[in-house]
């Protein structure tokens, strides 16, 4: 059993027992998440695809972590004109275990 579901722009095929990474979602470390974004669920014998959606599906999980990814360094140069900037980014996420899927 798995299904594809979307968060923070992103699609993910998840099954129950995976732990994903996904854009921060603004909750503490232990608290239940609910995707209510589901676009195909399959069961292993049939596949239901949404329109975008599948209405009453829903995929259930706890985030256990809240991070931040690796720093990416932005260097921007201009030749001869002795300008110059050095930025970094880390973005944040959150790590989630699939605990059910519904449908």
């Amino acid at each position: 059993m798995y299904a594809v579901i979307e968060t923070g722009g992103k699609q993910y095929k998840v099954q129950e027992g995976d732990v994903i990474s996904v854009e921060k979602l603004g909750l503490s470390e232990g608290e239940a998440v609910e995707f209510t974004k589901v676009l195909i669920f399959s069961d292993g014998n049939e596949i239901k695809f949404g329109t975008p959606v599948l209405e009453n599906a829903k995929v259930l999980g706890n985030v256990v972590e809240n991070g931040k990814g690796k720093k990416v360094i932005i260097f921007k140069y201009k030749a001869k004109k002795d300008s110059k900037k050095k930025r970094g980014h880390r973005q944040p996420f959150s790590t989630v275990k699939i605990d059910k899927i519904e449908c």
